[in-house]
């Protein structure tokens, strides 16, 4: 492994882990267009819809055989540590848009497929899509970052997060509690 890699790595585990029961939502977020952020007070999520006022209802990067789009991904989740960590070390205080940015361990071993979480009064299950990061992630927050994040060691550690679809409707707000349904 690269020097660099092996950096983040160490950094990384040196950090404080995230819960793994129980946790809570730190922010809250919308795409209402391309390259813009809102930051609800009050975030509704909706199993037809996702997240209210984001743009995934109307344009997103998957789409079902018959055009709407694919709801495995109406929420994405990250955890909070990993994006303060990656801000940090690009000196960025640039969000990646992900819909929940919550304090819980999103590894694969944590949250399997098809596990359910209560965040707030909705309800959300993990996708099968994976979220290894894209382009603007590394503009924002370096190539090195995203190599590493994209190390097959790290997929199950799902570092980017995860994506999920709402399963039963309710609200979500930064101070909640998600909560992993066992």
């Amino acid at each position: 492994m690269p020097r660099a890699l092996e950096t983040l790595e160490q950094r990384w585990s040196a950090a404080p882990a995230s819960p793994v029961d129980r946790g809570r939502v730190v922010q809250v977020c919308v795409r209402p267009d391309l390259d813009r952020r809102m930051y609800p007070e009050v975030l509704e999520l909706c199993p037809l819809r996702g997240a209210v006022g984001d743009r995934w209802e109307r344009r997103t990067w998957m789409y079902l055989p018959d055009g709407r789009p694919d709801p495995r991904v109406q929420v994405a989740v990250a955890n909070w540590r990993m994006i303060e960590f990656v801000q940090r070390l690009a000196g960025s205080d640039h969000h990646p848009g992900d819909t929940l940015l919550v304090d819980l361990d999103l590894g694969a071993d944590n949250l399997p497929v098809g596990v359910q979480v209560r965040v707030g009064t909705a309800v959300i299950e993990v996708s099968d899509v994976e979220n290894g990061g894209c382009a603007k992630f590394a503009q924002h927050f370096g190539e090195e970052v995203l190599r590493w994040i994209r190390l097959p060691d790290n997929r199950t550690r799902r570092l980017r997060g995860l994506f999920a679809r709402v399963v039963s409707a309710g609200t979500v707000r930064a101070g909640d509690v998600v909560c992993v349904q066992r």
